[in-house]
């Protein structure tokens, strides 16, 4: 009886493991900005040079670089919610939350400053 439970156990947490981490894996890779919508105000030329310069390359090892609104060299990030929250945090670890949403080609990134779209790259 014990075994089996202990068998049970382990299918289900495989599973859990399994379902967390296939989001991972699509987020892996890097990301160009297509799109910038702005919840608060900021400067055309800022705008133009996010769309311009915006990547992002997320690596299995859990770490992130490229341009936001500003470099980000050695970040780091954590997905949870089963994909739907992406914590992404700069070399100092100021971190930028967001609601995310990952398909196999696009991320979207929702905060309370804007709203990004990538493109897989």
């Amino acid at each position: 009886m014990k075994k089996s439970k202990l068998f049970i156990f382990a299918i289900a947490l495989a599973a859990v493991l399994m379902i967390s981490c296939s989001k991972r894996n699509t987020l892996i890779s890097s990301w160009k900005i297509t799109a910038v919508e702005p919840k608060i105000p900021i400067s055309d030329s800022l705008k133009t040079v996010i769309l311009t310069d915006g990547t992002l390359t997320f690596t299995k090892d859990g770490h992130v670089t490229g341009f936001l609104t500003r470099e980000i060299t050695n970040g780091t990030y954590a997905l949870t919610k089963g994909g739907k929250s992406l914590v992404i945090k700069d070399e100092v670890g100021t971190p930028y939350p967001c609601v995310s949403t990952i398909t196999s080609d696009e991320l979207i990134l929702d905060s309370k400053e804007m709203k990004i779209t990538l493109k897989k790259i």
